[in-house]
């Protein structure tokens, strides 16, 4: 563990360099004291690492296999308990239609994954939300509520994005990395901004995977970014209210279109690709790495493991900070052009929508303008509406922006709550 520690601080580099002058003399003298360290090395290495299925690196996790999809599948068949003893149900139970077409999709996705020799399940539970999950284990929770909102190719999107979740080992590697970081001096770790910004990079990722997979799959691959663009102007970005553990929605429709335009060499409409098992070694997105020729245990195997996954560690600790410096940046700048807004009027249209009237007064020109309302009930339960302006915002100038409730709820319900405006998101005209 003394390794991790001491490549986390400011003598790293000096750390590096001895250890390879140690992977040195371990491979050219045979020295059996260095070839015992050597082997312990590479034990504490195996200890907390797994080769990644995607990549081929090595990767964070103190639970092999077996251990994940055992605390995984606990924690499923807990819930599935706790839905039967309150008389929910699953499954073809609760919508045949539904869970076969579930099935069907998983079907297809499945087999062309990284996982693809295990049994999983697909779980179909009631809720109304647009929600799917995964636990680590072989199950894959998908809320009824999504299945209703999504097409096909679009439900394909989302089990594959959880799927990979598995696949990229995500949870097991939060857990280690969090567990790991505890150990050094830096204070990153514990901070709620940091830990949002490293599970959104881990959601970017089994983004990408995802899409992958159902571009193999014969679905097409576009069908994230439109989820997220349809996401995006039903929620907005919510860019300044919390520190985001998911990308926001019109960055990931953006993000996803980029990966399916590189993807879609591989598409075949409804049919999987015959190349699908070799693509996932090799495409546009990565090139899996070999490890044919890794040294052994004893021959500066040790060494090169510790150093591998000490850097892996450290670039995705860099990433996270970098993310969270990021999405800090611009809710502040969000913040700032907030106190630039002047609501100077609304009006209802009708029982559902309405319209207010804005005097924007800051400097700078803006676009991608979306303007929020949230609205608390009297027990607390919170609600969010959004409006867009369209076009370019120029300084001094006055817009209107339209808010729409959801079918569940009136104007007369809204006027009991308490409400705030607020700025979602906008960006600055470069």
């Amino acid at each position: 563990m003394k390794v991790f520690q001491c490549l986390s601080q400011s003598r790293g580099r000096g750390c590096l360099r001895i250890l390879m002058l140690l992977l040195g003399v371990t491979t050219l003298s045979g020295c059996q004291v260095l070839q015992s360290i050597d082997k312990g090395l590479y034990d504490v290495a195996e200890a907390v690492t797994e080769t990644d299925r995607v990549t081929g690196q090595r990767a964070l996790s103190t639970a092999n296999r077996n251990q994940q999809i055992a605390l995984g599948n606990q924690y499923v068949d807990k819930l599935l308990q706790d839905e039967q003893k309150q008389g929910r149900k699953v499954d073809s139970a609760l919508d045949t239609r539904q869970y076969r077409r579930l099935v069907r999709i998983f079907d297809r996705i499945h087999p062309i994954s990284h996982l693809r020799q295990e049994r999983w399940k697909p779980v179909l539970i009631d809720r109304d939300s647009f929600n799917a999950f995964t636990t680590g284990g072989t199950y894959i929770v998908v809320h009824l509520g999504l299945m209703k909102q999504l097409n096909d190719a679009e439900v394909a999107a989302v089990v594959g994005h959880e799927i990979a979740h598995t696949v990229a080992n995500h949870v097991a590697e939060r857990q280690t990395h969090q567990q790991l970081s505890g150990l050094t001096s830096s204070s990153a770790v514990r901070r709620k901004g940091y830990q949002a910004a490293f599970t959104h990079e881990r959601e970017r990722e089994a983004d990408r995977i995802g899409i992958l997979y159902s571009a193999l799959a014969g679905f097409d691959p576009y069908a994230a970014s439109r989820i997220w663009q349809r996401q995006y102007q039903q929620q907005g970005n919510a860019r300044s209210l919390f520190a985001h553990d998911h990308p926001v929605n019109a960055e990931r429709s953006a993000e996803a279109k980029a990966v399916a335009d590189k993807v879609k060499q591989y598409y075949r409409a409804g049919k999987v690709n015959p190349q699908a098992h070799a693509l996932l070694d090799n495409n546009t997105l990565w090139q899996k790495r070999s490890n044919r020729h890794a040294e052994s245990a004893g021959e500066g195997g040790g060494v090169a493991a510790i150093l591998s996954t000490a850097v892996g560690v450290m670039a995705e600790h860099q990433q996270a900070k970098q993310e969270e410096y990021r999405q800090a940046q611009q809710a502040q700048f969000v913040r700032s052009v907030q106190q630039s807004m002047r609501l100077e009027e609304q009006r209802w249209l009708n029982d559902r929508s309405w319209q207010t009237r804005w005097h924007y007064t800051g400097n700078l020109k803006l676009h991608s303008v979306v303007m929020g309302i949230i609205a608390r009930d009297s027990q607390g339960k919170t609600y969010r509406f959004v409006g867009h302006h369209k076009g370019v915002l120029t300084p001094g100038q006055r817009f209107n922006v339209s808010f729409m409730l959801n079918k569940n709820m009136t104007l007369n319900q809204l006027e009991r709550m308490q409400t705030q405006y607020y700025l979602d998101d906008a960006l600055p005209v470069r």
